[in-house]
């Protein structure tokens, strides 16, 4: 992962300068990461667990959980320990391997919700009576797998291109991570090119995803509204649900990019959501408003707190 740039070296600006905001920064993403953690795992291991969960749509959510998880995972740590830290420096071959998981997982979300969930609610909604001969075991696995597929190839593709650049200066970067539409305005070359590919890329993707989502609603909504009431209610919050994910990880996305060139300090804020609030919130989206979930989580919890105290 070498190549013929003066610059090796690269300076994260972070979110603020002041001490003050610093502290309430550290005890702010500290106590959403942990929640990341204990949520998403929680999820994870609820599931596994718990063989009244062992269906398609919480197989998709353990791996969504774990999506989560990496997502975080590759940002929060660095951005909680250089807030005390009077130069944030990351290296070149650090900043491609973040920019790498990034999207590697981000790609893979992306396909997790537009592709997977959203094809197992439809058939649960709109197709009933197949829900058990379409979403079998074999489907489920398929799915996953083609999310991780398609998530290593979007990072890729972008990364073979960008880790050729030769950066000369200056190095600051006005983020807290890397990522591609600041990177690149780095480089001492033309990069009209590799900033149309970014659109491309990931941009266009988010939003042309985002619009079949919602095409994909609208025909599951028009599906409910034939229903019964009480089924219609049901089946609308939960959708609601989903809906809510769906905007808060595409949102930032669509506009970070779909403008590769940030002219204000709004898109590394609105990063935020996908690297701290989006994973915090899905834990909870899936878990308090899921009486599935909620059923199972307190069986796992009692069933632990008996063998803990045999054990004592």
């Amino acid at each position: 992962m070498s190549n013929d740039s003066v610059v090796s070296d690269f300076v994260l600006i972070g979110l603020s300068n002041s001490w003050e905001m610093h502290l309430f920064l550290f005890w702010f993403f500290s106590v959403f990461y942990m929640g990341i953690i204990m949520g998403n795992l929680f999820i994870v291991f609820t599931v596994i667990i718990d063989s009244h969960l062992h269906t398609p749509m919480y197989f998709l959510l353990a791996n969504l959980s774990l999506l989560d998880l990496g997502l975080s995972s590759t940002t929060v740590p660095k951005m909680i320990s250089d807030l005390f830290t009077d130069c944030n420096i990351i290296s070149f071959p650090k900043c491609m391997i973040q920019i790498f998981f990034i999207h590697v997982m981000g790609g893979a979300e992306m396909m997790v919700l537009l592709i997977a969930m959203v094809f197992v609610r439809y058939v649960a909604i709109c197709k009933p009576l197949h829900y058990l001969t379409v979403m079998n075991q074999k489907m489920c696995i398929l799915l996953s797998v083609a999310a991780w597929i398609i998530g290593l190839a979007h990072s890729v593709i972008q990364l073979v291109f960008v880790i050729k650049l030769p950066f000369c200066g200056p190095n600051v970067l006005d983020s807290f991570y890397c990522d591609f539409p600041r990177f690149i305005k780095l480089a001492c070359t033309d990069t009209s090119s590799l900033e149309f590919m970014v659109i491309a890329n990931s941009g266009f993707i988010s939003l042309g995803s985002f619009f079949i989502l919602i095409v994909s609603y609208i025909s599951i909504l028009i599906t409910v509204w034939k229903h019964s009431s009480g089924g219609s209610s049901k089946a609308l919050s939960t959708l609601s649900t989903h809906v809510m994910v769906v905007i808060l990880f595409f949102g930032p996305c669509i506009f970070v990019y779909i403008w590769p060139h940030p002219t204000s300090h709004l898109d590394k804020y609105l990063a935020v959501f996908d690297a701290v609030l989006t994973p915090f919130l899905n834990s909870l989206i899936y878990t308090f408003r899921n009486k599935e979930m909620k059923v199972a989580m307190r069986k796992v919890l009692c069933g632990q707190f008996i063998i803990y105290r045999r054990i004592s």
